[in-house]
């Protein structure tokens, strides 16, 4: 993929990036003497090592990079992007069921946010796509509190700084507005932490739903909230290839 070199990592996220096992898990064979390197046991997680090239092997059997699997999900609201929730909530890997793979997802969306999410196995590729610097597209739906002015918009459009970041909409548009609440659509290129809710914020709007409809070349489309699909090769092509342009 065209910006993506390859590079020393440490030990426990080379295995985790072979899409073997999670980083804790990978630490734990690690500490335990079960993992070889180019021959040679290596008990320290931290061990640098080129995950594309390092013959690794895990109780003397050798591991390779498994199959890439890459999902696309339909995120209800009340779901959460992690592994694990202190509070029991569920987690979007609760609604993939594929046996035992170690996923990772694509960015997040927030607890109280919907649509498009990529989970996958493919920890490089999750990462290239989620740099800022690659400037890979992403399409919301978004609505919120009160009529938002065509000033306000060329504020969302020329960027506001927030807790020492630059915040920006790629694009925007009003879909409709009434003294109630405004639709929109938004793109966005770099996916920060909150970015939508806290540009709205700055404009004294609050974000009451937000649904992300477009990753890159890839469209949530008709896809029933709480369902999945697959990803083919075809698709990951599409969105790779709509990324870089």
């Amino acid at each position: 993929m065209q910006g993506m070199k390859l590079g020393h990592v440490p030990l426990e996220r080379a295995i985790s990036k072979l899409g073997i096992a999670s980083r804790s898990r990978a630490r734990v064979f690690i500490l335990a003497g079960k993992v070889q390197v180019n021959g040679v046991i290596q008990r320290d997680p931290e061990f640098p090592v080129v995950p594309e090239t390092a013959k690794i092997q895990i109780d003397e059997h050798a591991v390779s990079k498994a199959a890439t699997r890459t999902f696309l999900l339909h995120k209800p609201r009340g779901v959460i992007t992690t592994n694990s929730d202190e509070k029991n909530r569920p987690t979007v890997f609760s609604l993939i069921h594929e046996g035992e793979i170690h996923l990772v997802a694509v960015g997040r969306l927030d607890w109280a946010s919907s649509g498009l999410l990529l989970l996958t196995n493919d920890t490089r590729m999750a990462a290239w796509l989620t740099d800022p610097l690659n400037g890979v597209r992403r399409t919301y739906l978004v609505t919120v509190r009160g009529r938002v002015s065509e000033e306000e918009l060329q504020v969302l459009r020329a960027g506001v700084q927030d807790e020492g970041e630059s915040l920006q909409a790629d694009a925007v548009e009003l879909r409709k507005s009434s003294a109630k609440e405004s639709h929109l659509t938004v793109l966005l290129r770099e996916g920060k932490n909150r970015e939508l809710r806290r540009l709205f914020a700055a404009i004294k709007h609050e974000v009451t739903r937000l649904k992300r409809v477009a990753f890159g070349g890839l469209e949530l489309g008709d896809l029933p909230l709480g369902q999945y699909r697959e990803l083919s090769e075809d698709d990951l092509t599409q969105m790779l290839t709509s990324s870089s342009s």
